[in-house]
């Protein structure tokens, strides 16, 4: 029976759709091992990924080493994409890091990238998502503390959004990014601190 003229699949909608599993599948390349499979996530941090506001807010996750923090950020990003490819097939540009490789590759002795280009680059991403910020055992350089003033100062008056995770609040975390950029943070996230709780999974095979 043909379709009547309610019934027709919108061609449009079916188009989207690729292009939002193109985007999604894309990111999943980029996405480590451990943390591809699929996990339903916090409803508060679905919420983030699916909200559509002219200036997202910054999400913020924390909690004790182990209860998941790092893989739901990737699914939570993931999510963030899929929801925003829009009907012209542009894809959102979404920068991730790990905190311990990012202050490395803000130094000025770094030879395998150039600070200046990636402080820019990291400036304008859609998204910056940066996995255990205080993992630092030492405190970056003065000069890596200045290029990450310059990022998040440059994403905090643009109303960039980062996401966040960390086992410590925002307000703990001086010692590691400097100061103006926990005063940043902590005004990026507001309302937007995920306190995510439970046992580390790890000691049960699980990744977090």
């Amino acid at each position: 029976m043909p379709f009547s003229s309610d019934e027709q699949p919108d061609p449009r909608e079916s188009v989207l759709r690729e292009r939002r599993e193109d985007a999604v599948n894309g990111y999943l390349e980029r996405t480590p091992a451990i943390y591809r499979s699929t996990i339903q996530i916090h409803p508060a941090a679905q919420r983030w990924a699916d909200q559509k506001a002219d200036t997202p807010p910054s999400l913020f996750l924390t909690g004790p080493i182990g209860v998941g923090k790092t893989h739901t950020a990737w699914q939570a990003s993931r999510n963030w994409l899929g929801a925003r490819v829009d009907r012209t097939g542009r894809m959102p540009s979404i920068e991730t890091w790990r905190s311990t490789a990012l202050f490395d590759a803000l130094r000025p002795d770094n030879r395998d990238y150039d600070a200046k280009s990636l402080t820019r680059t990291l400036q304008r991403a859609d998204l910056l998502y940066v996995d255990d910020l205080a993992a630092a055992r030492v405190s970056p350089t003065g000069w890596t503390q200045e290029r990450l003033y310059e990022i998040f100062d440059e994403r905090y008056i643009n109303r960039r959004p980062v996401l966040i995770t960390c086992d410590v609040l925002p307000n703990q975390i001086s010692h590691i990014v400097g100061d103006r950029v926990a005063s940043r943070l902590g005004e990026m996230c507001r309302g937007g601190v995920l306190l995510l709780e439970g046992a580390d999974r790890r000691k049960g095979g699980a990744a977090a």
